[in-house]
Order: structure tokens, then C-alpha cells, then sequence
């Protein structure tokens, strides 16, 4: 499996038969993203910076939405996680976990609040954790480090952190980094890993964008 960052919340996760791309932005955001291809297109929630679909070239399939999906050999579960006191539209966030290659890929997209234990439980158990970490409507760093505590994955890929380019103001990616114990790491290109390659222990990969 191959994971690629196109910056924001939007990954392309690829293995020898599917593609899958996660959360696509439009120009407002101040990315551009080049109309990649794929096969399956999740959305956390309605929003501009996270569903939008004219930004992928057509045609695929789209997943909207809580429920089980099996398209072209890949499974993917969504979960909507919101808090307990709060149903408002805003907090309505879709949670994935996509399966590729005996892989349990989670997408948190634009989630606001640390998930109780029975959430958790409920997503199974996750290998590759994409988690926000820059604050504004999702998780700043000190939330996101005490969900990755909670679902123990193999792998954490930061997303939903400052770039130059953004329209929006968000926390840089060094201090999630500073909460997780890491004075520095350097970006990768990609993450290319199986499931033989699972590190023993959580491992945190910086990945460079992709415009």
C-alpha cells in the first residue's frame, strides 16, 4: 500500500488493484489539487474544504456517509462521531476505516472532540491512524495526542496543519510534534508499508505534500 498527502485532510491511499481519495479540497482553501483519479472519494462532512468532488477527475464512486461499503475489493466503514451533547450539523463528522492489503486505515477527517471509549472500540482496530492536529474546528495537538493514546495505532499521519498557502489559520505540524516528545522529523514523500511492516510501536510519519 502506498499513501500520498495532498495536503489538508486529503490523502490518495493506493494498493495494486483500488485507489482511494479522502477529503478533497477546492481553491479556497489556497491548495490546488491537480484533479487526480481514483476509484472511491470519502467525505467527512459537507464542507468545501473536505467534499469537493470537481476537484477529482471522474468517474468514481462516492462515500458519503455511516454504513459498510464494498467497492472493487475494498472495504470501507463509516462511522459518524459527534459528542454526546452536541447533534448540531457542525459536528457531524465521518469517520473511516478503509481496508487494503489486511490493512485497517483510519481517516478521522475533521473531528472536534476526543471520542469516548465505546467510539473507539466501535472503530476496531487501526493500524494507519490520519489524525488532525492544527486546531481550529478539529483537534489541536494536546486532543490529538490523547486520541492516538486511545486507539493505539501502529502509525499516526498528522493531517489538517498550517501550510504557507492556506486561506485558514492553523497550528503548525512542530507542535503536535513537541506534545508527541519529537524535537524534529523530516517529511517523507510517501508511505509505502504492508503489514509485515508494521512497526512494533506507534510510529509518527510527516509526509510532504503534494500539490
Amino acid at each position: 500500500m502506498e499513501i500520498t498527502w495532498y495536503g489538508h485532510a486529503c490523502f490518495r491511499i493506493k494498493d495494486r488493484t483500488s485507489t482511494v481519495l479522502t477529503d478533497p479540497y477546492d481553491k479556497s482553501l489556497g491548495l490546488s489539487l491537480n484533479r487526480p483519479r481514483t476509484d472511491i472519494v470519502t467525505i467527512s462532512h459537507d464542507h468545501p474544504h473536505h467534499s469537493a468532488l470537481q476537484s477529482v477527475k471522474p468517474d468514481f464512486k462516492v462515500i458519503d456517509g455511516p454504513g459498510e461499503y464494498e467497492i472493487g475489493g475494498t472495504f470501507v466503514t463509516g462511522v459518524q462521531l459527534y459528542p454526546a451533547n452536541n447533534t448540531n450539523a457542525v459536528a457531524k463528522n465521518n469517520v473511516y476505516v478503509i481496508y487494503m492489503e489486511n490493512l485497517a486505515v483510519c481517516h478521522l477527517g475533521d473531528i472536534s472532540h476526543i471520542p469516548s471509549q465505546s467510539q473507539v472500540e466501535g472503530l476496531g482496530s487501526i493500524d494507519i491512524l490520519m489524525v488532525p492536529v492544527g486546531g481550529h474546528n478539529a483537534l489541536n495537538a494536546a486532543q490529538a495526542a490523547e486520541v492516538i493514546s486511545l486507539i493505539e495505532p501502529y502509525i499516526v499521519i498528522p493531517m489538517h496543519y498550517s501550510l504557507p498557502q492556506l486561506t485558514i489559520t492553523l497550528d503548525p505540524v512542530g507542535k503536535f510534534l513537541k506534545e508527541m516528545g519529537i524535537a524534529k522529523l523530516d517529511p517523507e514523500g510517501s508511505l509505502k508499508v504492508t503489514k509485515s511492516s508494521l512497526p512494533e510501536e506507534t510510529q509518527i510519519v510527516v509526509l510532504e505534500p503534494k500539490f
